[in-house]
């Protein structure tokens, strides 16, 4: 299955001073960007067409199979009609020989009842005998014609109507392959136009892809993807969590490491208790605080940057938070003491750490998806997994067609379940 999802980046890249090629860059990797969300978007749209088609298919092909079972059945009650006429016919050829007996009877005996008259030698009594006869032979001779006559109408017409019925259903049965046909010709049309839309996708992927490389080159900040692979799946092991859910997450958060921040800390409008923690980090590791990058003001929503590389984390967070403190607990685990936010390492168990303890070491779909909504917005988490579905429970199966999903918490699932394509 091909799974399409935006991925642009909760922290933007700007810098204070851009060149013109990095102005240049930019502004193409914002053009291919809407390029790319509106061709997933597209193929959104194609993929909800063509499972449209597919059931519409299932549903021609479901009548088709229905009116051949009529045809057949409508089939074996002609032939059991027929069945009955033949019998009909040899029941005739019966009759045919009583009635022609019964004829001779009548024949014979009205000639006696005459011949008996016309010789008076029978005795009256005996003369209204056989004129009762005769009467009781003719009106059993009209009544097996009566019958006869009858039962060939009744079936003959009961035939009729199963003709009528079975050239009905052949009619229907020809529309509903008609329809097949059609729909089995937009099948193979929509195919190709998600074919086609996977293509244009694909090489939208790659272009954006080159051009952050070049970015990230251009600030100084490429990271080697076999690295970012070794330092994820260490911290993964250390931490006790899926490493296809930190992976997705890189993706998200600073784009496997290629997009760490392009501020410093006057451009990022970071706070001055923000500003102190930093200059506390920087010093501590011999950094010039005034040139050390970090993340950009959101242009989305009211806030501020300041996060520091690859795991994004605010210095405050890195400095004071957790119990016990992250830097402690990164430095037992990776040997680095201090640990470096902006070390590839250290980095990546940072927030293999903070994610494990919010939830994502249980490795279910909607622990995962908490853990990183809380990684994302702390204690208003509720809002970035739920959106405006606020009893959502499950996230086991989510719909990754670009505009289709919608909140964060489906969006790092989807870059989990395709990290691959990234890497």
């Amino acid at each position: 299955m091909f799974y399409i999802f935006n991925f642009s980046l909760n922290n933007p890249v700007f810098v204070s001073a851009r060149s013109a090629t990095e102005e240049e860059i930019k502004d193409d990797m914002g053009e291919l960007e809407k390029k790319l969300k509106k061709a997933e978007n597209d193929y959104g749209k194609l993929s909800q067409q063509y499972q449209q088609i597919l059931k519409s298919l299932q549903t021609a092909q479901g009548e088709i199979n229905k009116t051949n079972s009529l045809i057949i059945d409508v089939k074996e009650e002609i032939s059991r009609k027929e069945k009955e006429i033949e019998l009909l016919g040899k029941r005739i050829a019966v009759d045919r020989e009583i009635m022609k007996k019964i004829l001779q009877q009548i024949y014979f005996s009205k000639k006696s009842f005459f011949s008996n008259l016309a010789s008076r030698e029978g005795k009256f009594s005996r003369l209204e005998g056989n004129s009762e006869y005769l009467a009781n032979l003719e009106d059993k001779l009209g009544a097996i014609m009566e019958d006869i006559n009858r039962s060939k109408q009744e079936i003959n017409k009961e035939k009729e109507n199963l003709e009528e019925d079975k050239e009905d259903h052949e009619k229907l049965l020809a529309i509903k392959e008609n329809q097949k046909q059609d729909l089995l010709v937009a099948e193979q049309e929509i195919q190709e136009d998600i074919q086609s839309k996977e293509k244009t996708i694909s090489q939208l992927q790659s272009k954006l892809n080159n051009m952050r490389s070049e970015y990230s080159r251009i600030l100084g900040k490429s990271i080697n993807t076999s690295d970012i692979l070794e330092a994820a799946k260490f911290a993964a092991n250390a931490t006790g969590m899926n490493k296809s859910f930190l992976l997705g997450v890189l993706i998200q958060e600073s784009n496997k490491g290629q997009s760490v921040g392009g501020c410093d800390y006057k451009s990022s409008k970071m706070t001055s208790t923000q500003l102190s923690a930093f200059r506390d980090i920087c010093e501590e590791l011999d950094y010039n605080y005034k040139k050390q990058p970090v993340s950009c003001p959101p242009s989305k929503y009211k806030g501020t940057g300041g996060a520091m590389g690859v795991p994004q984390f605010m210095p405050t967070t890195w400095a004071y938070g957790g119990n016990p403190k992250y830097k402690t607990q990164i430095a037992s685990l990776t040997g680095h003491n201090p640990p470096d936010p902006w070390n590839l390492l250290d980095g990546v168990t940072a927030m293999a750490i903070k994610l494990s303890a919010d939830g994502a070491n249980k490795k279910t779909r909607f622990a995962e998806a908490k853990s990183y909504c809380v990684y994302l917005a702390g204690g208003n988490w509720g809002y970035y997994c739920f959106g405006t579905d606020k009893y959502k429970k499950s996230y086991e199966n989510v719909n990754c067609w670009g505009s289709s999903i919608r909140n964060y918490g489906e969006k790092v699932l989807c870059l989990k379940d395709n990290y691959e394509k990234y890497y």
